[in-house]
């Protein structure tokens, strides 16, 4: 089971820049790394990305939850792009 929100009118922020720019973006997030949490239970085990509000997964195994993220980290991304498309857009560097 896959799932991401985006929550409208709140910065998305990848790492260590605010990505606003969807053409540059594409280019710039192939090669990130995310940090994810990992909860275990009798279940399974659930992750979720704390840079990304509201993009989680869940798993049988660990493997399998980690795949699964990627997928949703995928998607999540893939409306950010939409929603950044067509519109004035900038890149900024933010240091951490």
């Amino acid at each position: 089971m896959l799932g991401c929100w985006l929550w409208l009118g709140i910065p998305i922020s990848f790492g260590s820049q605010i990505v606003v720019d969807s053409q540059r973006t594409k280019e710039y997030l192939r090669a990130m790394k995310y940090r994810v949490r990992l909860e275990r239970s009798d279940e399974g085990v659930a992750v979720s990305v704390p840079g990304l509000p509201g993009c989680w997964s869940q798993g049988a195994t660990e493997q399998e939850a980690l795949a699964n993220i990627a997928d949703a980290i995928r998607e999540y991304l893939a409306v950010v792009d939409e929603q950044l498309a067509g519109g004035e857009s900038r890149e900024i560097d933010v240091a951490v």
